[in-house]
């Protein structure tokens, strides 16, 4: 569906000089997931998602969106690719003198779609985003999860096949991305629509997303699937997605040495991964328990089908090295805690 291959954009600068926004960027996303990137404030996040809509050509590389080369395409076939990638805004961006109604139909009336046809496009859009009977109203009468539910409603209005959303919870409450995550995997169940959601939120790749990418320097620095992304629990996605449990006290004597250990006990990070039916929990805290391993800490989520478990672990000092084993020889990372 999408396909970035050897995607690079260099700025020219004053006195001859060049930023590289985006450096070699090969990136795949399947038809009909949903795929989240991710990356700090500079990592090209930005300069990625113009390249996708194709207001920005790509200094080297290929962007293949839905069977269309972007970068190759200019004129009236550049225009009808645009069609089918729908944008939604991080704030909506909606026509503050227009109402919900007229929001949702402005692309269709730029496109020369028939009245009567743009009205029945837009009656279908604002039921699938659940904003039945408030067409007329403006925004200014709408909160800020309806607005962004006419903004997606709008973003569909032409029937993309490839939909991507700029930060689209960042300005909302708990509840209203709550909502707006629900009808963006719905409208990915019933449309069949590609979805690629730029954010810095990890909460919304966990509750939503099936595969992810990590920019950096505008460089992919990790791109798979949440299972194979969370199966390497040492790589930096593996450890913002599900983070390792805080400890309120990680010392137990006044004298530490390297690595986290204590004159008497050392504390243990441990990762693992199951899928259900399978008891992978359950056993490591039987073998846990079974060599006088305390659990101090732990956190489990469930990524898609994976279930993922953080548990710190209080063991003996002298004990430590074989416990690690243990744990290794049944497919479970095990670490000694850095202070």
């Amino acid at each position: 569906m999408i396909d970035l291959t050897g995607v690079s954009k260099v700025y020219p600068v004053k006195n001859g000089g060049q930023v590289v926004a985006l450096d070699g960027v090969n990136l795949h996303v399947d038809r009909g997931s949903i795929h989240g990137i991710v990356g700090r404030s500079g990592a090209g996040k930005s300069t990625l998602i113009r390249c996708l809509t194709a207001l920005e050509k790509p200094t080297e590389g290929h962007i293949v969106v839905d069977g269309h080369d972007l970068a190759a395409l200019s004129g009236k076939p550049l225009r009808a690719a645009r069609r089918r990638i729908g944008m939604v805004f991080q704030a909506a961006n909606l026509l503050d003198a227009r109402t919900a109604a007229e929001n949702i139909g402005y692309p269709l009336k730029l496109a020369g779609v028939p009245a009567a046809q743009r009205r029945a496009r837009v009656e279908e859009l604002l039921a699938l985003v659940g904003l039945e009977g408030r067409g007329d109203s403006y925004p200014s009468q709408l909160s800020g999860g309806q607005r962004q539910r006419v903004g997606i409603a709008r973003a569909l209005a032409d029937e993309p096949a490839v939909l991507l959303c700029d930060e689209p919870t960042s300005a909302l409450d708990t509840e209203s991305t709550a909502q707006v995550l629900s009808l963006l995997r719905e409208i990915r169940d019933v449309a069949g629509v590609t979805v690629v959601i730029i954010t810095h939120e990890m909460s919304v790749v966990r509750e939503i997303c099936d595969s992810v990418t990590l920019l950096g320097h505008g460089q992919v620095l990790q791109t798979g699937t949440l299972e194979e992304v969370v199966a390497d629990p040492g790589t930096p996605l593996a450890r913002e997605l599900v983070p390792m449990p805080l400890v309120e006290s990680e010392s137990t004597a006044e004298d530490t040495s390297l690595a986290g250990r204590t004159k008497n006990s050392v504390l243990l990070d441990v990762v693992f991964t199951s899928h259900p039916g399978v008891p992978t929990g359950a056993t490591v805290l039987h073998l846990a328990s079974s060599m006088g391993a305390d659990v101090t800490a732990g956190t489990f989520e469930s990524l898609g089908s994976v279930q993922v478990g953080r548990l710190a672990l209080t063991v003996p000092a002298y004990h430590a090295d074989k416990i690690i084993e243990q744990l290794r020889k049944n497919n479970v990372h095990a670490e000694v805690r850095d202070q």
